[in-house]
């Protein structure tokens, strides 16, 4: 028999290599939206904070197993996906998280099948605030119709923090280059994401992710996004689809980061600069100076309780269009899509009624070592994201949704 990292071994070189030739459509699976929270509103501010400080923060490769600060945090606000795992398989509720390549599970919800295999591999990430760690087993993953993927690395955590009783784990969607260091005894091998494997298996034509969201303004759980296997949806979206090559250099390269230069009506507030577009982060994060120089140009104020800028409704009407220049193309975030959703107002310590624009400070200014701005899901839910791995390339496209007046 082989012993366990050999095996595990054996199956990144099998995907990695040489990807078995496919020519299946894409298949599209519906995603749900909703708010997690752990003990209180205010954990959806605190948690995102300490997610876009791990990502402005982070080292461009991980030292250990654990007690180092990950490149993903667990979501508050955003998508999950009915996933099933083993053979025949048990159905999860999953995080979506494009900041991470790892999937994993609780050990308490999971359930072993004829296939399952323990490979007795320690895996986990070390978070900001909070941490899961367990044992690796390769198992059979199936994300939708048709989309089984064969022994599929995955994380079984009998450790977790800091996620929410709603979901039972999270499958990433982001680089493999997120998941180099996760395994204790192959630290500098990467795992191959589910995404990875359904392309190397021969399951999808190509090695491309698109995904849908549009607005979310309940408190409660629905299902109004998509995620597609294998390509895009030209039903979700308007034209075509405009790419630009993720970023080589900096702290952004590991993740899902273009370069961007920001205007706000006719002024420059960010020039050209790499960041990245992360699902798991729920707000928009700039640079020190460009939020200065957004909340100049706004003449909003901070505000304590929700640690988010705020507007007097009198004052809606003079706020402008906020331009992302991206590769060729401007991607705009009209005035009501600047705004958090007033009807969720009471779920961040804000006032019912009250104005509170979606931008938050990194902390640190711009052109100190990179990653100056963080897309989250709020820009998200106004655009289609194609995450294309074969081209190194980020796509985007107007959908039906953004303009909406929504907010």
């Amino acid at each position: 028999m082989f012993p366990a990292a050999l095996l595990t071994l054996l199956l990144v070189f099998s995907i990695t290599g040489s990807p078995v030739k496919a020519d299946n459509p894409p298949v599209s699976i519906s995603l749900t939206s909703g708010l997690y929270f752990s003990n209180s509103t205010y954990n959806l501010l605190e948690n995102d904070n300490a997610r876009v400080k791990a990502l402005r923060d982070s080292s461009m490769r991980r030292q250990n197993l654990v007690n180092v600060p990950s490149t993903n945090f667990y979501p508050n606000y955003g998508h999950s996906l009915a996933v099933g795992i083993g053979n025949p398989p048990t159905t999860y509720n999953l995080f979506l998280d494009s900041g991470s390549g790892n999937t994993w599970v609780r050990a308490s919800k999971y359930v072993e099948t004829g296939p399952s295999f323990c490979t007795g591999q320690p895996v986990g990430l070390a978070y900001v605030s909070g941490s899961f760690s367990g044992i690796e087993w390769l198992d059979y993953v199936t994300v939708g119709p048709g989309l089984t993927v064969i022994l599929q690395s995955i994380g079984v955590a009998d450790q977790v923090e800091l996620l929410s009783r709603n979901a039972d784990g999270i499958i990433g969607i982001g680089p493999v280059a997120t998941t180099v260091g996760t395994l204790q005894d192959l630290r500098t091998e990467p795992i191959p994401t589910v995404t990875d494997s359904l392309f190397g298996q021969g399951t999808i034509s190509e090695n491309i992710l698109g995904v849908f969201s549009q607005p979310y303004t309940s408190s409660s759980s629905q299902i109004n996004g998509q995620i597609t296997f294998g390509g895009t949806d030209p039903t979700k979206y308007n034209g075509n689809i405009e790419y630009a090559p993720t970023v080589s250099t900096g702290r952004s390269r590991m993740f899902w980061g273009v370069n961007s230069r920001i205007t706000y009506g006719n002024k420059e507030i960010l020039r050209s600069t790499d960041g990245i577009v992360d699902s798991g982060t729920t707000f928009i994060s700039l640079a020190s100076d460009a939020y200065q120089n957004y909340q100049l140009a706004t003449g909003a104020k901070y505000d304590s309780a929700t640690t988010l800028l705020t507007i007097p409704r009198k004052k809606y009407g003079t706020l402008l269009n906020l331009d992302f220049h991206i590769g060729e193309q401007i991607y705009t975030l009209t005035p009501n899509a600047q705004m958090w959703p007033r009807s969720l107002n009471t779920k961040i310590n804000g006032k019912m009624g009250s104005i509170y624009l979606i931008f938050r400070d990194r902390g640190r200014p711009s052109g100190q070592g990179g990653s100056d701005f963080c897309l989250g899901y709020v820009f998200m839910q106004r655009f289609y994201v194609a995450y294309d791995v074969t081209n190194s390339r980020v796509g985007f496209a107007t959908t039906a949704f953004t303009d909406a007046t929504t907010n």
